[in-house]
């Protein structure tokens, strides 16, 4: 794949993943003054940046609802302004349970979506902000807000069992901390239960440790034997993959010939770089010991890839655009790519986007949901026909689904006449 990642930082927090015990998630405050400094990273952010969080809970003691709350503080002498172009948070249950979709819909609205993660996505990579967010957090010197303090309720649900995804575009104007941290609901006199103040989370922020149970251990970088990724908890170097998919020093990628396949590797990682050597996976700047050494699939990755498409022969072509999950393989067979007579666990589900231009010139957009198993052959996402001697340029973007495994592969095939 050419490009490469950005230098934008994202706050990753997906560790541990099932939240029983509450404290703190990730934090990337300084450990000074902190009751377990080794809980706090210490990294500041500074302009432009993304956080993601994706976190679980399951069967807490007497039915409590566990809380998320992002805290930001501001440690300069001067207020920043954290302006928030796009965001968005759901639950598993009721905003978007996991379910079995078609193998591809259109999805011009956002209405089709199988899981809150892959729903925030969605949302984040049309542009939106739900509306209980604000356009733009101001922060006084020294002090702190709360980004977000929202629940995830389970009394009443299947199992005791909810989750919550949420993802933020955000620019800060000056250095900012940023924490996310899970708590049961405080109560009040009468028993019932409220939302966490700012004073409880700045409490917590100071006095806890990591929330737990702690997730795997994963595989050092280069050890040999059963590789183990490892959940993400720190701040990765990246948010998004731009790339011209062109011929080596050319504008424009020149189809294959009819029959036959170009595929460029998508999201690739150790051991699955489909024979390529390039493992796509975002390095950490700071991350807990006991959490992955990178941020393997690149959950909310925004891959934003043109396709400069030639057509350079004497007659018509019919090219075919498809994005679909062969085997995981670090080495090809023989026979390249490899898919599956009966595929099993669904492998990538989300939304993509698509934009070209129709034969008589009209921009076109257009919005897909996929749900595709791992080995599945699946259908092109857009067929198009080609004049002799010209070019069109097709754009596929879509922020990688949190809840889909990598690798993926795009495949650009000129069809048999």
């Amino acid at each position: 794949m050419p490009g490469r990642l950005d230098d934008v930082p994202m706050f990753n927090s997906n560790s541990p993943e099932w939240v029983k015990v509450p404290g703190i998630l990730l934090s990337t405050f300084p450990p000074q003054g902190k009751t377990v400094p080794t809980a706090h990273l210490n990294y500041a952010f500074n302009g432009p940046f993304t956080l993601f969080t994706h976190h679980f809970s399951l069967n807490p003691k007497d039915l409590r609802t566990l809380y998320l709350g992002i805290l930001v503080r501001n440690p300069g002498r001067s207020p920043v302004t954290l302006s928030i172009p796009a965001v968005a948070s759901y639950l598993l249950n009721p905003d978007a349970p996991f379910a079995n979709k078609p193998q591809m819909l259109e999805n011009p609205t956002g209405a089709i979506h199988s899981g809150p993660g892959i729903r925030a996505v969605d949302t984040v990579l049309r542009g939106q902000r739900q509306p209980d967010f604000p356009a733009a957090v101001s922060i006084p010197a020294g002090g702190d807000r709360l980004l977000l303090n929202h629940p995830i309720p389970v009394k009443g649900l299947d199992r005791n069992l909810n989750g919550r995804s949420t993802f933020i575009r955000l620019s800060s104007s000056g250095p900012v901390y940023v924490a996310d941290l899970a708590m049961y609901a405080p109560k009040t006199q009468e028993g019932k239960e409220r939302s966490p103040t700012l004073a409880e989370w700045q409490t917590l922020l100071k006095t806890s440790g990591l929330a737990g149970p702690r997730d795997k251990t994963p595989t050092p970088p280069g050890r040999p034997g059963n590789l183990i990724y490892g959940r993400v908890a720190g701040v990765q170097k990246g948010s998004a993959w731009k790339a011209t998919l062109a011929d080596p020093g050319q504008a424009v990628l020149k189809l294959p010939s009819p029959g036959q396949t170009i595929a460029y590797p998508i999201s690739t990682l150790r051991s699955g770089r489909f024979g390529t050597g390039q493992s796509q996976a975002a390095p950490l700047l700071v991350r807990y010991p006991d959490t992955a050494y990178e941020a393997h699939g690149n959950y909310c990755v925004h891959y934003d890839l043109a396709l400069p498409l030639r057509n350079g022969t004497d007659t018509p072509q019919t090219v075919a655009l498809t994005l679909t999950t062969p085997v995981k393989a670090d080495r090809l067979a023989p026979q390249g790519l490899r898919f599956l007579a009966s595929p099993t666990f669904p492998f990538f589900r989300g939304t993509v986007r698509l934009r070209y231009s129709s034969a008589e010139g009209r921009s076109i957009t257009r919005y897909f949901h996929l749900w595709h198993r791992t080995g599945e052959q699946v259908k092109p996402l857009l067929t198009l026909n080609l004049n002799p001697k010209s070019t069109q340029t097709v754009k596929l973007d879509f922020l990688y689904p949190p809840d889909s495994t990598p690798p993926q592969v795009l495949k650009i095939s000129t069809l048999s006449r």
